[in-house]
């Protein structure tokens, strides 16, 4: 069974994790993780995958925000 954390993500669950992490745009989002808004706009619109990478570094961060509280 593949680890949840290695997958990618869909678009529903970027969007989820935008909320949980505090991000109200798409550009607060590609700022703080370093790509351009139309790479967030076609990972939210599921033309494109959300890289592995990405998704790993989300699922961290939301991790670790649960953790600080």
């Amino acid at each position: 069974m593949e680890d949840s954390r290695l997958a990618s993500m869909s678009p529903d669950e970027l969007r989820a994790a935008m909320r949980t992490l505090g991000y109200r745009t798409q550009n607060d989002l590609a700022e703080a993780i370093g790509v351009s808004r139309s790479a967030v706009s076609l990972w939210l619109e599921g033309k494109v995958g959300v890289p592995r990478p990405i998704a790993m570094l989300l699922r961290m961060l939301i991790s670790a925000q649960r953790r600080a509280f």
